[in-house]
């Protein structure tokens, strides 16, 4: 991605993003979760070399669908100095998860969406979303997020709403729900992860707590087995 001092700097940078996040916000389940700050989605600068994102077998979206859909994520929190971005906590795959149960009511937003991101992206750069350069890529989501962009519905803007939060829940989502892999978001937020118990030293908070990497589900509380509730969404 792009670090030449003709690329715009970020309005709003990664680390302004995490703090409007919060903590609470990682280990928040992507169904309830709130409304997501807004996220510009101008070049990163000096980006960190990350591994490709692992590719699944796809659940709801179409292969087309897919490959604009994790463009468009590895733009909106992209791979930087601070680490990798959505594209590696495999955000997408999270989308692509939710729109088959919980977020069933947004396949049709979807599906319409991603094809009119598609066709600006041809229709003011000439080209395919997904083969843009970066920097070109981040002029049509600011045109979509500006609520510039045509052929939406019901506007480019809501659009991109709907885009934003459920790339924010699948980056930072308890990893159980198919995102946040390998537990990315919340190293990035230095989260140190769900407890069922914290010592007197943690709520001292006068030494890190030593991060615990495994989803809230991993616990026995949450399992069927334990009486609980962890079948799947």
């Amino acid at each position: 991605m792009p670090s030449k001092p003709d690329v715009a700097p970020r309005d709003v940078s990664r680390r302004n993003l995490f703090k409007q996040i919060g903590l609470a916000g990682a280990a928040a389940a992507f169904s309830g979760a709130a409304a997501a700050p807004a996220v510009n989605t101008a070049a990163a600068q000096s980006p960190t070399t990350a591994a490709a994102p692992r590719r699944e077998a796809l659940e709801t979206l179409t292969a087309a669908e897919a490959d604009t859909l994790e463009a468009i994520v590895s733009r909106i929190i992209p791979t930087d100095e601070n680490g990798p971005g959505a594209a590696e906590a495999r955000a997408a795959h999270y989308i692509d998860r939710a729109l088959a149960g919980p977020l069933h009511s947004s396949r049709a937003a979807y599906a319409a969406g991603l094809a009119a991101v598609d066709a600006y992206a041809r229709s003011s750069k000439g080209a395919p979303f997904v083969t843009l350069t970066a920097k070109d890529q981040d002029t049509v989501l600011s045109d979509i997020e500006k609520n510039i962009a045509t052929g939406f519905i019901p506007n480019a803007a809501a659009f991109f709403n709907l885009l934003r939060t459920h790339t924010i829940q699948g980056t930072f989502c308890d990893p159980y729900y198919g995102g946040n892999a390998n537990f990315i978001g919340w190293d990035l937020l230095g989260y140190p992860g769900v407890r069922m118990v914290v010592t007197a030293d943690e709520q001292r908070m006068s030494t890190p707590a030593e991060p615990v990497r495994q989803s809230a589900y991993d616990d026995a509380m949450f399992t069927m087995k334990g009486g609980g509730h962890g079948d799947r969404p």
